[in-house]
C-alpha cells in the first residue's frame, strides 16, 4: 500500500536568539489532512508554516518530504504587486486547468478584474493575494489568517470552496465558525508541544479541556508523591549515608520539576481579566440620533448611505455588518465626528467620548516599546479605570511577560500587536467603545477572553467584525449596510440577523440568477463559472442533506426537549436555516441544468 505521508518533521529544534520556539517537534502530514493550526500568539504557528513552505531552516531534526512537493502559501507579509491590472498579476500562474477560475474568484471576492493594482485598498489587496494562492498549482495550501476583510458573504464562501478542495490544508483563523465548518483535524501548539486532534475543530473545546483536566490530575498526583518525598527529607536524614542522600536530592529535583510544570499549566489556564468599567452613573439614555443622513465623499457621485434614520441608546450592543466599502467605517467616523454628513441631522450627546480599536493599528506606528503604547507620557504607571497602575503589572493581564515591556512593537506577531492595542484600548474605556475588526489576528484563547470581557462590559458598544460566532455572543443589535447605501436595524445577534431575511429576498436573489440564466441560455455553450456550479452545487447539496439527516435523528432522542432545552432550541433554529438553504440550492441546480439542456437542444 502506498503511503499517503506527504511531509514529515522528526525531533525538530529551533530557537530565536534564546527564546526555544520548538523542542523535539513531531509532525505528520498526510493527503486529506485540512487542519486547524491552533495555539496562542508567538508560539510558532506561522514558524511552523514557513518550514512547511522551506522558508525557516531549523537548527536540529529532521524533514523529509514527498518528491516534488508543492506549496502554497498565504500570509501576513505579501511581496509586491505589479503595478498592473488584478487579472494581468494572475498571468504567471494561469493555464488551461484553473483558466476558467479567475472568474469565479473574482466575482466570489467582489473584485473587478480589470481594476488597476494602484486603486485597490489594503483588503482588495489581500484578496488578489488570496486568489494567488489558490490559482498556485499545489499539494499543500497553507493560510494564515484568510478571512482578514472578508465579509461574511465571502467568508462562507471560501469555506464552501475550501470544504470540497482536493489539497492538503493547514489553516490559521481565530473565527471558530469558519475552521469548524471546514477543518476535519486540529494541530494543537501548546507551551512547545504539538497535540493532534484527529477529529476538527468542532471538537476542538472539549478535546482540549479534557487534555488539561487530564494534566491537572497528573500534576495534583505527583503533588502528594512529591510531598510524601519531601515530608521523609524534612524529618533529616539521620544516617548519611549515600542511599539516602540520594533520595533527598532526587525529592528536591522532583519539586523544582513539578513547580516548573505547575507554573506552565497556570499559564495554559490563565484567564485575561481587565478590569470592567463601574457602569455609568449619567442617566442621560440617547448617544447619538441619526434623521435623514446622507453621506457622500467630495468628488463621488454615489452616496456611502443615504436617509440613516436611528437612534443610539445608552448601553445598546451593535454589530455593524456588510460588505466591504460599504460604509461601516464611515458611519463610525461620523459617530466619532471625524467626518460632516452631507445632509440630515445628526445629534450627538455633549461630552461624548468613545475609545476606539483601529484595525489599521494607526497607534502602533514607529518604533516604540510596548511600555512607550502604554504610557506615552513616561513613567512606569498608567492609569486603568482611574487607578494608577504599573505597567508591568498590567501587561501581565494581557498575557505578556513583563520583563519584554521595552521590546519594540516590530518584535511582535500580529495578534501580539492586536492585543496591545486592545490593552491601551481598555484601561481606560470611557462610556463607549468602537472596535474595528478587534478579533482580527488574535490567538484563540485571547479571542475568548475578549468575548467574556466584553460580554460584561458596561457601556455603549458597537463593533464592525465578520466574526460569526463572536457578535452572537457580544451584541443584541445588527446594523446591516446595504449595497445600495440603505442602512437597516436588526434586533438580535447574528443568528437571528440570518433569521429575519425574509422569503423576499430569496426570491429576489432567484429572480436575478434566473435573469443571468436566460441571457447565459442564449450562447452556444456553458460557461466555465456555471459548469463549476453544476459540480459543486450537488455535493453541497449532498452535505447540506447529511446534516440534516444528523439532526433530524437527534431530536428524535427521547426527552431531548426535557432533558436538555437549550439543545433543542440550538438545532431546531439551525434545521430551520438549513432547510431554506437545502430549497435555494436545489431550485437553482435545477436552473442550470435546465440551461444547460436547453442549450444542447439548440445545437
Amino acid at each position: 500500500m502506498v503511503s499517503d505521508l506527504l511531509f514529515s518533521l522528526r525531533e525538530v529544534e529551533i530557537k530565536f536568539g534564546k527564546k526555544i520556539i520548538f523542542h523535539n517537534l513531531d509532525l505528520n502530514l498526510h493527503k486529506g489532512d485540512v487542519i486547524a493550526l491552533v495555539g496562542k500568539n508567538g508560539v510558532g504557528k506561522s514558524t511552523l508554516m514557513k518550514i512547511i513552505n522551506g522558508e525557516q531552516d531549523i537548527d536540529n531534526g529532521i524533514i523529509w518530504n514527498f518528491p516534488d512537493l508543492k506549496v502554497s502559501y498565504f500570509n501576513q507579509k505579501f511581496v509586491k504587486l505589479k503595478k498592473l491590472t488584478i487579472l494581468e498579476n494572475f498571468n504567471d500562474l494561469i493555464n488551461e486547468k484553473n483558466r476558467h477560475f479567475i472568474d469565479i474568484f473574482c466575482e466570489r471576492l467582489d473584485l473587478n478584474k480589470h481594476l488597476a493594482i494602484t486603486s485597490l485598498s489594503g483588503g482588495q489587496i489581500r484578496k488578489v493575494y488570496l486568489i494567488r494562492s489558490l490559482l498556485q498549482e499545489s499539494d499543500v495550501l497553507l493560510l494564515d489568517e484568510p478571512t482578514n476583510h472578508l465579509d461574511l458573504e465571502c467568508i462562507k464562501w471560501l469555506e464552501n470552496y475550501l470544504r470540497d478542495l482536493n489539497k492538503t490544508i493547514i489553516c490559521v483563523s481565530h473565527d471558530r465558525t469558519f475552521l469548524s465548518n471546514f477543518t476535519n483535524k486540529v494541530f494543537w501548539l501548546d507551551r512547545g508541544i504539538l497535540r493532534v486532534s484527529p477529529k476538527g475543530f468542532k471538537n476542538f473545546d472539549k478535546w482540549s479541556e479534557e487534555l488539561l483536566d487530564q494534566e491537572f490530575r497528573e500534576l495534583r498526583n505527583r503533588k502528594q508523591f512529591v510531598n510524601i518525598e519531601l515530608e521523609w527529607a524534612n524529618k533529616g536524614v539521620k544516617a548519611r549515608v549515600k542511599r539516602n542522600e540520594k533520595r533527598l536530592k532526587r525529592a528536591r529535583e522532583l519539586k523544582d520539576k513539578l513547580e516548573k510544570d505547575e507554573a506552565s499549566y497556570r499559564s495554559a489556564i490563565k484567564s485575561l481579566k481587565p478590569n470592567i468599567a463601574k457602569k455609568s452613573v449619567d442617566q442621560s439614555r440617547l448617544i447619538a440620533e441619526y434623521k435623514n443622513v446622507v453621506v457622500r465623499y467630495p468628488k463621488q457621485k454615489k452616496n456611502v448611505f443615504e436617509n440613516l434614520s436611528i437612534k443610539i441608546a445608552k448601553n445598546d450592543r451593535i454589530g455593524l455588518l456588510g460588505k466591504n466599502g460599504t460604509g461601516k467605517s464611515t458611519f463610525l467616523k461620523t459617530l466619532l465626528n471625524e467626518i460632516e454628513i452631507t445632509s440630515g441631522k445628526l445629534k450627538l450627546k455633549k461630552n461624548l467620548e468613545f475609545s476606539y480599536f483601529d484595525q489599521m493599528r494607526n497607534d502602533l506606528n514607529g518604533r516604540k516599546s510596548i511600555k512607550d503604547i502604554l504610557v506615552p507620557s513616561g513613567g512606569d504607571y498608567l492609569k486603568v479605570q482611574g487607578k494608577d497602575r504599573h505597567v508591568c503589572s498590567y501587561v501581565k493581564d494581557f498575557q505578556f511577560d513583563p520583563k519584554n515591556v521595552n521590546y519594540t512593537i516590530q518584535t511582535l506577531s500580529g495578534g501580539e500587536q492586536n492585543r496591545l492595542l486592545l490593552a491601551k484600548v481598555l484601561a481606560n474605556p470611557k462610556t463607549g467603545l468602537i472596535l474595528d475588526e478587534p478579533t482580527n489576528d488574535l490567538d484563540l484563547e485571547t479571542l475568548d477572553l475578549l468575548t467574556e470581557m466584553l460580554s460584561n462590559y458596561k457601556g455603549t458598544l458597537l463593533i464592525v467584525s465578520h466574526d460569526r460566532d463572536f457578535l452572537d455572543q457580544v451584541v443584541n443589535k445588527i446594523l446591516y449596510f446595504g449595497n445600495d447605501g440603505k442602512v437597516s436595524l436588526f434586533l438580535g445577534g447574528y443568528s437571528d440577523f440570518l433569521k429575519s431575511q425574509t422569503n423576499k429576498d430569496v426570491k429576489k436573489i432567484l429572480k436575478k440568477e434566473k435573469k443571468n440564466i436566460v441571457n447565459e441560455s442564449k450562447s452556444s455553450k456553458l460557461s466555465y463559472k456555471y459548469k463549476y456550479e453544476l459540480d459543486m452545487l450537488p455535493r453541497e447539496i449532498t452535505l447540506i442533506q447529511e446534516e440534516l439527516n444528523s439532526i433530524t435523528m437527534e431530536l428524535k432522542k427521547n426527552n431531548l426537549y426535557l432533558e436538555n432545552h437549550e439543545r433543542y432550541l440550538e438545532i431546531t433554529k439551525k434545521m430551520e436555516y438549513l432547510s431554506k438553504e437545502l430549497k435555494i440550492k436545489e431550485e437553482r441546480w435545477l436552473e442550470v441544468l435546465e440551461m444547460e439542456e436547453n442549450i444542447k437542444n439548440e445545437q
